[in-house]
């Protein structure tokens, strides 16, 4: 699957923090859900396109475009004692959660949470299912281009097609 959704607390790691990172590029750290690892470690390549979703704040929505950077490598987090990531069953021979680099490419409109439940070719969306809270989800080739649409992002403009 060439498309998915991450979802970010703005307070933890914004779209404009990214925008503002050497190279508009940070690492994606913090999972610990074993499917939303699952897709960063087996299913993403760099280039893949992103939705940048900011979660659990007063309104949130996608916010920008972004595409997968790196492959995926252990996520330093784990490893710390200090973070609130750490998670002491990992060791640097056998870590259990990843990283990739995420690069911004775009800044469309914004797109609610609530505008999007209003979407019809988005109702099958993974993030729009009951009870859903992956942070990092697949999205279809039909989701990506609707969602492009709705935010005024060319496709051409940021060298990903569906």
């Amino acid at each position: 699957m060439p498309y998915w959704l991450m979802k970010s607390e703005p307070d933890e790691v914004s779209f404009d923090d990214v925008l503002a990172a050497p190279g508009q590029t940070v690492a994606w750290f913090g999972v610990r859900n074993y499917q939303a690892r699952n897709f960063m470690r087996d299913g993403m390549r760099v280039g893949d396109g992103i939705l940048f979703y900011h979660s659990s704040c007063a309104v949130p929505g996608v916010v920008g475009i972004a595409v997968v950077a790196s492959t995926p490598y252990p996520d330093a987090s784990q490893f710390d004692a200090a973070s609130p990531y750490h998670d002491p069953k990992a060791t640097p021979e056998n870590p259990r959660w990843i990283s990739v680099d995420v690069k911004a490419v775009a800044q469309g409109r914004y797109l609610p949470l609530t505008e999007l439940r209003g979407v019809p070719e988005l109702e099958d969306m993974v993030l729009l299912q009951k009870g859903s809270r992956l942070s990092v989800s697949p999205v279809t080739a039909g989701q990506w281009k609707r969602i492009l649409a709705l935010a005024g992002v060319a496709e051409a403009a940021i060298g990903l097609a569906a």
